[in-house]
């Protein structure tokens, strides 16, 4: 995608975002920086964090779980290049732990993909499925949101039985809502 394009396309996935009741009544917010060519995310997390909402963006860790640290604004992130993994845009703030994202009333979702029933297909490190885990044992029910490009709709992914569905794709078209 052309870097204007792409640069279009994220102001109006924000902008729809931004539309969700999820989003507006949300205090804590887990999200994440958006990299190579997933849709842009960057604006959501600064409106977000202009609105007072808590934003809590990932640290990775060796094993492909999750940590989590608050996002202070652009100049809180650290590019960290993970070993044999690609660079990622990170809190450099203090590490709140795993069990962080428990707090959210909200979690947006990197995907490659979602289908019609709500399915999502990630991108295969097992990062998110750890943290949809965590969530269902502690009995936390944050609204599921996944934030992709409209080509990324689709019939059909496939899944495991771990896999959950989303509540809700947003799109620079729109959003669309499942079950």
């Amino acid at each position: 995608m052309p870097k204007d394009d792409a640069h279009e396309a994220a102001a109006r996935l924000a902008e729809r975002a931004l539309e969700l009741p999820e989003l507006a009544t949300a205090r804590t917010v887990a999200a994440y920086v958006s990299v190579g060519s997933e849709p842009g995310t960057r604006a959501l997390l600064d409106t977000l964090h202009a609105r007072g909402t808590r934003v809590l963006l990932p640290v990775l860790l060796p094993d492909n779980d999750l940590d989590w640290a608050a996002y202070d604004g652009p100049a809180s992130l650290a590019r960290v290049q993970h070993s044999g993994k690609m660079a990622l845009l990170e809190p450099s703030g203090p590490r709140l732990g795993p069990d962080a994202v428990l707090e959210a009333d909200t979690v947006l979702l990197p995907g490659l993909a979602v289908d019609g029933r709500g399915m999502r297909l990630g991108r295969g490190g097992g990062s998110y499925d750890r943290v949809l885990a965590r969530l269902e044992r502690a009995g936390a029910d944050p609204a599921l949101v996944v934030l992709l490009y409209d080509a990324e709709v689709v019939a059909h992914v496939p899944g495991e039985a771990h896999d959950r569905p989303v509540r809700a794709v947003v799109t620079p078209s729109g959003v669309r809502r499942f079950g």
